[in-house]
């Protein structure tokens, strides 16, 4: 893994802590993950509620984890997939580097720049009071939008790279929210993985 103590960056925000590692994987091994994710995890479409409206998913899902740690928000409970060696490897990297733990992964796969995740915080209970959320990309780049609950001018924008690393802990889920948006770019698929602790 090509990972050096000045590829860290960390963000100076308010009511933040958000580390972000734009080469945590080699563009190489990134590469190969992509397409075994691509290949062999189950995908689904689900639907979801939002606002009293239920819609599919503008993206596919998939969640793996520790067993009898289901995960839900938007009136979806998600039941894991037991880990797989690939899944396990990117976990135990992560949690070499970042000194945390984790005990599921959500797998987004986002198809093409029609694909989002509109504007919201990790901050489902079973996530406890402080979430850590450990989110690592491959395949396409995609803006990664974030903006502060309260303070109005206070955005930041992230082009998440094939193989970075971005790590959201503290109070950040209370303050923040953010969004992956749509693009009207013409773009290939990119799946991201978000690791985080279900109590």
């Amino acid at each position: 893994m090509n990972l050096f103590p000045q590829d860290k960056i960390n963000f100076d925000l308010p009511d933040a802590e958000i580390d972000y590692y734009p080469h945590f994987f080699p563009e190489s091994e990134a590469n190969n993950i992509f397409q075994k994710l691509y290949r062999d995890i189950p995908w689904q479409q689900d639907s979801i509620t939002v606002f009293g409206k239920t819609y599919q998913q503008p993206r596919l899902t998939a969640l793996f984890g520790n067993e009898g740690k289901p995960y839900s928000y938007s009136n979806i409970t998600m039941q894991p997939h037991p880990w797989n060696e690939l899944l396990l490897h990117i976990k135990s990297e992560i949690e070499k580097a970042t000194g945390q733990t984790f005990t599921s992964v959500l797998l987004n796969l986002y198809r093409d720049g029609k694909d989002s995740n509109g504007w919201h915080a990790d901050n489902e209970r079973e996530l406890g009071q402080n979430p850590v959320i450990a989110s690592v990309s491959f395949g396409e780049k995609r803006v990664f939008q974030l903006k502060h609950n309260t303070i109005k001018d206070c955005k930041q924008n992230l082009l998440l790279e094939n193989g970075s690393l971005l790590l959201m802990k503290g109070t950040t889920q209370h303050y923040w929210k953010h969004q992956i948006p749509k693009t009207a770019k013409p773009i290939n698929q990119r799946i991201n993985l978000t690791f985080r602790t279900i109590l």
